[in-house]
């Protein structure tokens, strides 16, 4: 199981997404799933039940960057990515447009686009993202519609999975946690065709998983955070 420092981690990340969109094309939408829970869908800037509108400048609009919306159409992606997809919670700012523009400033001239399918529900454990569930479906029907919304010129590269809080609270679930992660990245990279998608996993310190590939890369826990990186290739 390698390590990397965070601050090699987008650079290695960089590296492997041409490999798993078959080349930086010009003008292709590179399509990736954000999944998870409440870290996931966001909840910069939300207290008191609501959200106090501030975007910082990682995560600004911009014209290369879509949004998967509820009705599974592509549109200008904005914050609150998850506005409409995490049901019954105040959402604010998240990982995914930060992620979008990193990705972007890493394919400089490639004139891609980054299609982002916002798909997390707070409070919900890995149990919950099994095959045949409500978000296990909902989540598929994204993926494949977003795809299908690029007209031929997008392709399914990526998933962004941050989850893992609610698992630490029996010790049961936690002790499961490797192996239903294992069978949602082989669930989802089966059903969606795609057998080299890359994953990329943030999950608490406590949910250290054995590596799910040769490729795994694990990062060093961040203190504040306890949470920890796992980017899992082919």
């Amino acid at each position: 199981m390698a390590m990397l420092r965070p601050a090699l981690a987008l650079p290695f990340l960089l590296l492997l997404l041409p490999a798993a969109a078959g080349g930086l094309s010009g003008g292709r939408t590179l399509v990736f799933i954000l999944a998870g829970q409440s870290n996931m869908s966001g909840r910069g800037g939300a207290t008191n039940g609501t959200w106090d509108g501030i975007v910082p400048p990682e995560c600004a609009p911009s014209e290369r960057i879509l949004r998967l919306s509820p009705a599974l159409r592509w549109e200008e992606a904005r914050e609150p990515l998850h506005a409409g997809i995490d049901v019954g919670n105040v959402v604010g700012i998240g990982p995914g447009m930060a992620f979008a523009h990193a990705v972007l400033a890493g394919s400089e001239g490639a004139e891609s686009v980054v299609g982002l399918v916002p798909c997390a529900q707070g409070g919900t454990p890995i149990a919950n993202w099994s095959r045949g569930t409500e978000l296990y479906e909902r989540m598929a029907t994204r993926a494949r519609a977003a795809v299908a919304e690029c007209s031929g010129r997008g392709e399914l590269v990526g998933m962004l999975w941050f989850q893992g809080e609610a698992d630490t609270m029996r010790r049961e679930d936690a002790e499961l946690y490797r192996r239903r992660m294992e069978t949602l990245v082989h669930d989802v990279r089966g059903d969606l065709g795609r057998p080299d998608l890359l994953v990329i996993q943030v999950t608490h310190r406590f949910l250290l998983l054995l590596s799910l590939s040769a490729r795994t890369v694990v990062l060093p826990p961040n203190k504040q955070t306890e949470s920890v990186i796992f980017l899992s290739g082919p």
